[in-house]
């Protein structure tokens, strides 16, 4: 028996049956001489069927990448949850050792000085001893570039892409780290370098707080706070200039108070201790935004250890690129997520120490 393979007539792409697959047997005739099978050549895919394939495949991949960035994100929030989390030990474990917290930096009352960070103090507590023995406190942290330029990847969040991109100045000699957890040193007013006085958050200036002092309660008590890396600031505008001066009631009431040079690198030396790189201040609720020339930034009115006389206050807000709000530790060691509609009041009262405020928990959910 003889095969004989036909060509199809092509009659236009958009007109071939798709039964054409099916097989199709024609027997010839004696006269013909033969006796065979005849089958229809194979034949390739139609472009409508590639279309269609290529539509199906695009509409699985629509269908699974949101599914896909859903999960990845809620593996940042639990690994950003645990850099926390270690952060709170790392506090509980100090304060077992000495009997109170590290200090937020330590810098000579009526003195300029570069001050060393609470995050550079907490460094033996998070498995980096070795790099804490290169620190020498009684000098400026911009004359270590062994430990300025290293990394520490438990202070970044994942979620936070920038906080990989080193801080690169001509004053240093090597690249600056940024950071994504501030350490609460506030509502509003932060520092005085003529008398040392702090603010009334958990960490202060030149003293060490303990359990003690959080009079408010350890849970209901913000300890660190995740912050933006690279957020622009305003710093150095000496306003307000006084002491006393109340906080600001609300965004609107803050604008007056945006003034001093912008600067894009907030956020981006875990070794500074001062509050624009390593401190968070609760004066107005996660993720609100303060604008300055279309801008959304921070604020310090005096960087700390650059004058001797000029008070310092901060609105240095916490921020996150989670969904939702942002994560803290709580000074009981546990971490939670809060939301960006909690309000102003209750955030407040969740940064103050000993404020004497009632924290309604519902707030909080």
């Amino acid at each position: 028996m003889q095969l004989i393979c036909y060509p199809q007539v092509i009659t236009g792409l958009w007109q071939r049956p798709l039964r054409q697959a099916a097989e199709i047997r024609v027997v010839a005739t004696e006269s013909q001489g033969f006796h065979g099978t005849y089958r229809p050549c194979p034949r390739a895919f139609t472009l409508i069927e590639l279309l269609v394939v290529i539509a199906l495949i695009g509409l699985l991949m629509a269908l699974l990448l949101p599914a896909i960035q859903r999960v990845r994100e809620a593996a940042n929030r639990a690994r950003c949850l645990n850099n926390l989390k270690q952060i709170g030990i790392a506090l509980h474990n100090h304060h077992a050792q000495f009997d109170a917290f590290p200090e937020f930096s330590v810098i000579p009352v009526g003195a300029t000085f570069a001050p060393w960070s609470i995050h550079a103090r907490l460094l033996p507590y998070v498995e980096q001893d070795n790099l804490h023995r290169h620190i020498d406190y009684s000098q400026p942290y911009g004359s270590q570039p062994q430990v300025h330029s290293t990394p520490v990847s438990l202070f970044q969040c994942p979620s936070d892409l920038k906080v990989k991109i080193p801080y690169v100045s001509p004053s240093y000699q090597a690249p600056h780290q940024p950071l994504s957890y501030g350490a609460n040193v506030g509502i509003w007013f932060v520092y005085d370098p003529s008398t040392g006085a702090s603010g009334d958050g958990v960490f202060a200036y030149n003293f060490k707080t303990s359990i003690a002092y959080i009079i408010d309660g350890t849970s209901n008590t913000v300890g660190f706070a995740e912050v933006k890396a690279w957020q622009p600031t305003l710093t150095d505008g000496g306003n307000p200039a006084a002491l006393n001066v109340p906080p600001p009631a609300d965004v609107n009431a803050a604008q007056s108070m945006l003034n001093g040079s912008l600067k894009p690198n907030g956020h981006t030396e875990w070794v500074e201790g001062r509050a624009h790189h390593t401190g968070v201040t609760m004066t107005f609720p996660p993720n609100t935004q303060l604008l300055y020339n279309g801008q959304d930034v921070d604020l310090t009115s005096m960087g700390e250890g650059k004058s001797v006389s000029v008070p310092t206050y901060a609105m240095i807000l916490s921020r996150s690129y989670h969904p939702g709000g942002v994560n803290v530790l709580l000074m009981d060691g546990s971490t939670r997520q809060i939301r960006n509609g909690i309000s102003i009041g209750v955030w407040r009262a969740l940064g103050t120490r000993a404020g004497g405020e009632m924290v309604n928990w519902n707030e909080l959910q």
